[in-house]
């Protein structure tokens, strides 16, 4: 008899009701044999209660109970057996209650794990396997214990995550970051909650939440106001800011210690400058005008002898509207005359307020040249001074930002803005660009008449990349999140159409009136499973299937198909460079990315031209900056595809890789084509740039990871062929296994079912993964294989096959689905037991996987 396998499900097992015989009258139950019948059964029952496993600790009441009515006491002995009983009936009720809070949980798309009393995991779920995968190389998916976070758990998290510890070992609830360190990403950021689900089951249920993106932007900004506060109040002068009734608001350490002020008098008590000013013939020196105060004060500090200082302080109104002041003090020796009556500043003659100064500061006259600039200024710029004294300004300033910067420029000179601030991009030498905040105020003379400008330029580069790319990051989760939502419902219609097409197909040959209907029909659904497929592709959520082969051999098998696209007027010119290496990424995704670069450039080329592919290994020494990416060192194989096109625009060039953005007219194309380039690339872990102008033609540069075979082999993985597989035509597709179907899209299910009793397989269906658990138990032969569906209402695809597994642990799987890089972390070659099938399929792909798996 062939061997059956039992899969335990939360569904409890009929209880048979038990029939007892009436004891004869007049017996004694001490001296009549059904007391040791009775006694008999219990010890029977108990034993084979423990040995299962069902009872552990509650089996010593039953036994007791049993023990004192044989002794002759009934009363304790009855009491003792009710516990038992009792015991028993409430640990199968806490467990029931666990397996339902686990299949609960399985379905969340929050990362969840549970633990018990002791502190030990006992479930995670798909999204807490997701966040683990990539900590580290030769971490498990499953989360087996709390000990795992000791390994990636970086050292300042130590603490927080004791104490989390130590609160869910009490049954409290708490919150708390930790940081993690992952190989592929850095450090991560995690928030993790915990709380006790109840006291019956005695569990604690932890939430784990990825905030890196939030943590690294409050920590930018904290770096960037702690470097403004530490400047400005150790600044070799004096600042402060009074409210109009001059009471002081701020006064930085450096005037506090002149005065004599302790830290945090101006948060508690109520002081005023003036009480620090002493009267007399000095104080009738300062000047009031329009924009200000400024002239000799002299100050008398709580301790100490008074001291000369030159004031200059100017107002400015809240957002409140309540007026306040911004006063700088100057004290001997660096108190002279500050101008010398053209309203050109001497301040640049003290060294550490102009020459040293951390940041660029920049002297213009009213036609725009430079006077004079600091050494940090020249340093942004990556220049001699010989090259930017005495030269425009403009010079300096991006061809994009000019007209702006002149406008603004233009502004204060006019007297029409007293100051303004405003961004500009500017060269900084090589191919290197930064970004930089300028804060611009006029330079007064005596008579009030604008005599030059001052600029503080500021380099906001990083800030700059860090909030682009955080705006990057949450348009591609906005659109990925809508992409999954379509391809997951989409690619199963998609995957009926094409299927039952195919069927159709087996029924009216080629000289059938009806076959060019049904190919119109399956050429249509194609082509919008590559819209779906475009989709994914750009946000980065489809499921790779990266293979390591040669970029050399993929090529020239592309190439007749690159022929037949581009047409008969356009040359097609393919070279490889020498020690050309292997390369990993998806060989049907890296297809789509040349071919969708080379209809691009064969539409820039309606009058003819040319198109070149050239490949070769390239050494990037170091790191290189090209907008917001920058590409690490490291070994490379550059692929370049250049036409000899109409070229693009300038301004069009930092949109090329955005969604739904073309250069074609309308109807002319989806705006997809670039940004999945952009996002098959980047998941591969390579970079694409591209250099063009109008009438000069286009060149896209793919840097892509190299592979030697010597690393294929440590990668463990074998160089792919490029060759027939079993979908090709003319393949043997038929087979003779038991295969288990487990799709809730009706129409699927029924399309894979008759596709499959076609080729000869016996075939099993279920809806969902609790019924496919009833059909494994309650099918008395083998299965061979289980074709399930990944996301399924209730239990998901993946938790089937574990649950599986564990009692059958040599079956082999395929795993279906338009959408599952979240329900399988780390993709299927984490694990080599489990295959998958992309939907949509036609019947020669889900025919040809499952001899393929079968076979294997």
């Amino acid at each position: 008899m062939a061997q059956t396998h039992k899969v335990v499900t939360d569904r409890p097992e009929p209880q048979s009701a038990s029939v007892r015989a009436p004891a004869p009258t007049g017996s004694n139950l001490l001296t009549s044999p059904w007391p040791a019948l009775f006694l008999g059964a219990v010890f029977a029952a108990a034993a084979w209660l423990i040995g299962t496993g069902a009872l552990n600790g509650k089996a010593a009441s039953i036994s007791a109970g049993a023990s004192a009515w044989f002794w002759g006491l009934p009363g304790a002995g009855l009491l003792l057996l009710c516990r038992g009983a009792w015991s028993l009936g409430r640990g199968s009720t806490v467990a029931q209650r666990r397996r339902r809070l686990n299949v609960e949980l399985a379905a969340r798309a929050e990362a969840h794990f549970l633990t018990d009393d002791g502190g030990h995991v006992i479930f995670d779920n798909a999204a807490c396997r997701h966040l683990f995968e990539g900590l580290k190389r030769d971490a498990v998916l499953s989360l087996t214990s709390l000990a795992m976070f000791d390994d990636v758990l970086s050292a300042e998290s130590t603490d927080t995550f004791e104490r989390l510890k130590s609160r869910a070992a009490v049954g409290a609830s708490d919150v708390g970051e930790i940081l993690v360190d992952s190989e592929t990403s850095g450090t991560r950021c995690w928030k993790l909650a915990l709380r006790p689900v109840d006291a019956e089951t005695e569990l604690v249920l932890w939430t784990i939440e990825d905030i890196s993106a939030q943590h690294a932007h409050e920590q930018a900004r904290a770096g960037r106001d702690s470097y403004i506060a530490d400047l400005l109040d150790l600044m070799p002068c004096g600042f402060f800011s009074a409210e109009d009734t001059g009471s002081l608001r701020y006064i930085n350490m450096t005037l506090a210690e002149w005065l004599g002020i302790e830290p945090g008098e101006v948060d508690v008590d109520v002081l005023r400058f003036s009480d620090f000013v002493e009267s007399g013939a000095d104080a009738d020196q300062v000047e009031t005008d329009a924009s200000g105060a400024h002239g000799r004060i002299m100050l008398h500090p709580r301790d100490g002898e008074a001291f000369a200082a030159y004031l200059i302080q100017s107002e400015e109104t809240g957002l409140s509207g309540d007026p306040y002041t911004r006063s700088l003090v100057l004290r001997e020796p660096f108190m002279p005359v500050l101008d010398d009556g053209t309203g050109w500043p001497i301040l640049r003659r003290i060294p550490w307020l102009f020459a040293d100064a951390p940041v660029g500061i920049v002297f213009l006259d009213l036609q725009g040249d430079v006077v004079d600039c600091n050494r940090a200024f020249l340093k942004l710029l990556g220049l001699h001074r010989d090259g930017v004294v005495g030269r425009p300004l403009y010079d300096r300033i991006s061809k994009e930002d000019r007209d702006d910067a002149t406008a603004h420029l233009s502004k204060v000179v006019m007297g029409t803005l007293p100051a303004t601030l405003m961004e500009a991009r500017m060269p900084a030498g090589g191919e290197r660009e930064l970004t930089a905040s300028l804060h611009v105020t006029p330079i007064n003379d005596d008579d009030g008449e604008v005599t030059g400008l001052v600029l503080f330029v500021i380099d906001t580069t990083e800030q700059k990349n860090l909030e682009i790319q955080f705006n990057q990051a949450q348009k591609m989760q906005a659109v990925g999140q809508l992409a999954g939502g379509v391809a997951h419902d989409f690619n199963n219609l998609l995957t009926a159409m094409i299927g039952f097409c195919d069927l159709l197909l087996t029924r009216h040959g080629e000289d059938d009136p009806s076959f060019a209907d049904i190919m119109q029909i399956k050429q249509n659904a194609n082509r919008a499973a590559n819209l779906v497929r475009q989709l994914l592709a750009f946000s980065r959520r489809q499921t790779l299937q990266p293979k390591i082969f040669s970029i050399n051999e993929a090529l020239e098998d592309l190439s007749h198909l690159l022929r037949r696209l581009i047409g008969e007027n356009i040359e097609l010119a393919i070279s490889h460079g020498e020690a050309v290496d292997l390369i990993r990424t998806d060989p049907g995704q890296f297809d789509q990315v040349i071919i969708n670069l080379a209809v691009n450039a064969r539409d820039a080329m309606r009058g003819g031209g040319v198109i070149s592919v050239a490949t070769e290994k390239v050494t990037v020494e170091t790191a290189v900056q090209r907008g917001h990416e920058v590409m690490p060192a490291g070994e490379y194989i550059l692929i370049k595809i250049a036409d000899t096109g109409s070229g693009i625009a300038k301004e069009d060039l930092n949109r090329i890789f955005e969604p739904f953005f073309s250069t074609k007219g309308v109807g002319e194309g989806t705006g997809l084509g670039l940004s999945t380039v952009y996002g098959i690339i980047r998941q591969s872990d390579g970079y694409v740039f591209v250099d063009s102008a109008l009438g000069e033609g286009t060149t896209f540069s793919i840097y892509l990871p190299a592979f030697s075979a010597e690393e294929a082999t440590a990668f463990g993985a074998e160089v792919a062929s490029i060759g027939m597989t079993l979908t090709d035509s003319g393949a043997d597709l038929t087979g003779e296994a038991t295969v288990l179907l487990v799709e809730d899209e009706d129409a699927v299910r029924v399309f894979g079912s008759r596709a499959l009793r076609n080729k000869g397989y016996r075939v099993l269906e279920a809806v969902d993964g609790e019924e496919a658990l009833d059909v494994i138990n309650d099918f008395g032969q083998p299965i061979d294989l289980i074709i399930t569906d990944v996301m399924m209402p209730g239990m998901d695809g993946h938790t089937l096959v574990r649950l599986v597994q564990e009692e059958i642990p040599d079956i082999k799987v395929i795993l279906m689905s338009g959408y599952a890089e979240d329900a399988i972390p780390g993709g299927i070659g984490a694990e080599t037991s489990l295959n998958f099938l992309p939907k949509p399929f036609s019947l020669a792909d889900l025919a040809g996987k499952v001899k393929e798996v079968i076979a294997g």
